[in-house]
């Protein structure tokens, strides 16, 4: 915990670095409170807060990848927890091992690690609450020594992650682990002082086993499919590598539960900021704004313990699967489907597209008869309830989530969320044009002009790749499936080539909007 003083303060842009930066004085619409430990009593009466003394509450949760996600999740859940009276000793240490951790690290630790979680309804109606059960975070770069001990210490008992599906290091096609990465080539030479998530973790297991203190559980809470098994795979590879007797005692021992997670939570803007502190007269330099709607399906193997999260709403299960394959196919691939055709349409933001009615059926046709095919049954769960929740949450117009923000990083999505559906409909002969249609969307989008002839700013690891590939759409209709990096044999696959060329015929002629029409 920290003590740290209080201070009035207001918030102002950096112009020159583009940035909200803290600033001491008074706001714009009069006094404003920097969120602290000692400023939580005399917040608005409107702004919730931790009805707990944080001050009794122990670090049993080490969590790298503190981001928007982890604290309108997993965070909030055991803030819920916490002023129920329960869980005060799995309060939560974040740790930060990228550059831009820099940020988090300061911000947390000016704020007594206290933020600001804004739910913004439908309807214009925004809650407030400050989330407290952060209590500590570190940078690993600053002392990994430290963070490797908290890890070993018996008081930590779960080490869980939101490092996103690029952090796990592998191969988007062979899912192998990358040992060319070359932090990890550092972290495993001999005496080597780690600088991956993975060389912190092999490390700390390590002197737990030399201690004969019980593993902790590694608890993966990130968007990927068999997101506990990918965890297991990774460090275990790493671990094996290091220390093949060690890799041995992780594969026996420790637990990597799978779980599903859903929350919408755009990236904070600036107009977030700024709203925090004029309607409710906080200053917090990087609160986290989402949806009501949360969701967290868990697998219960947590052999040192875990909260009572099904307490405050989270579903423990014996199989997350069903419901992470629900998730992926309705939700994230829906995501697809309205980005790149509805950004090349002209709109910017989720819920504009979603307010389209060509658009709507569009997805509500695609998550009916291409992806709904290919789920297992989901147990408690009414699949035609849960995809029309899905449209209206994609319309909600006060999370503003941007296309451009669901446009990034594709090539780590499409092949993960949406060929295994195309190959399962496929080898059973069900539909697929509109998958096709949104890989298409894809390969029009990777051109990097818009209909109106503006630039499109790429955001991708394989972003030259793609381009290069995308290039040659108008004489080559198939130039970007041939990619085998990425959609392996697809390009094989006659019915699917002759979907994907139609469709994306189809967006250079006529154009997006016309195209969604026309599959409606």
């Amino acid at each position: 915990m920290w003590a740290l003083p209080c201070f009035l303060s207001r918030t102002v842009v950096d112009r020159g670095l583009g940035r909200i930066a803290p600033t001491f004085g008074y706001s714009v619409k009069g006094i404003m409170q920097k969120l602290s430990n000692e400023t939580l009593a005399i917040l608005p009466a409107s702004v919730a807060r931790p009805a707990y003394d944080r001050g009794r509450v122990k670090v049993g949760i080490v969590h790298f990848g503190v981001g928007g996600f982890h604290r309108a999740h997993q965070a909030m859940y055991l803030d819920r927890l916490m002023n129920q009276g329960e869980a005060l000793d799995w309060g939560i240490c974040g740790v930060g091992i990228m550059p831009a951790d820099r940020r988090m690290r300061d911000v947390l630790r000016s704020q007594d690690g206290l933020y600001t979680l804004i739910v913004k309804h439908p309807d214009g109606r925004h809650d407030a609450r400050v989330i407290g059960s952060i209590v500590d975070y570190r940078y690993a770069p600053d002392d990994p020594e430290a963070v490797i001990e908290l890890m070993a210490a018996p008081s930590t008992r779960i080490v869980s992650l939101t490092i996103t599906e690029g952090g796990y290091n592998f191969h988007h096609v062979t899912g192998e682990f990358n040992f060319d990465n070359p932090d990890v080539v550092h972290d495993l030479r001999e005496s080597a002082v780690p600088r991956t998530a993975f060389g912190l973790i092999t490390e700390a297991l390590h002197r737990r086993r030399t201690r004969g203190v019980a593993p902790f559980t590694v608890a993966s809470c990130d968007n990927i499919q068999g997101n506990g098994v990918v965890a297991r795979r990774m460090v275990s590879a790493f671990a094996s590598r290091k220390n093949p007797e060690l890799g041995e005692w992780i594969g026996s021992f420790v637990t990597f539960p799978n779980a599903m997670v859903d929350r919408i939570t755009p990236v904070t803007s600036k107009e977030d900021i700024a709203e925090v502190a004029e309607r409710f007269g906080i200053g917090d330099a990087w609160p986290v704004v989402c949806e009501p709607f949360t969701q967290w399906v868990v697998e219960d193997h947590f052999p040192s313990g875990r909260p009572a999260y099904e307490h405050v709403g989270a579903q423990m299960v014996q199989n997350v699967a069903p419901y992470e394959l629900m998730k992926l196919r309705l939700l994230n691939v829906s995501h697809q489907a309205l980005a790149y055709l509805g950004y090349l349409s002209g709109y910017r933001y989720a819920h504009e597209v979603a307010r389209d009615a060509f658009f709507a059926k569009f997805v509500l046709n695609y998550m009916v008869m291409e992806a709904t095919p290919t789920l297992e049954p989901v147990p408690g769960v009414e699949l035609d309830d849960y995809r029309r929740t899905l449209i209206a949450r994609f319309a909600n117009p006060e999370i503003r989530d941007t296309l451009a923000r669901l446009c990034a990083e594709s090539s780590d999505r499409i092949p993960k969320w949406m060929l295994p559906i195309i190959r399962a409909q496929l080898a059973s002969g069900g539909g697929i044009s509109r998958c096709a249609a949104v890989v298409a969307g894809w390969a029009r989008y990777a051109e990097g002009r818009d209909e109106q002839g503006r630039p499109i700013e790429v955001v991708d690891p394989l972003r030259d790749k793609l381009m290069a590939f995308a290039a040659h759409n108008r004489e080559n209709i198939t130039a970007f499936l041939e990619n085998r990096e990425v959609f392996g044999d697809l390009i094989d696959q006659p019915r699917f080539v002759e979907a994907y060329r139609e469709a994306l015929t189809s967006l250079h002629t006529v154009g997006a909007l016309a195209t969604v029409r026309r599959y409606c």
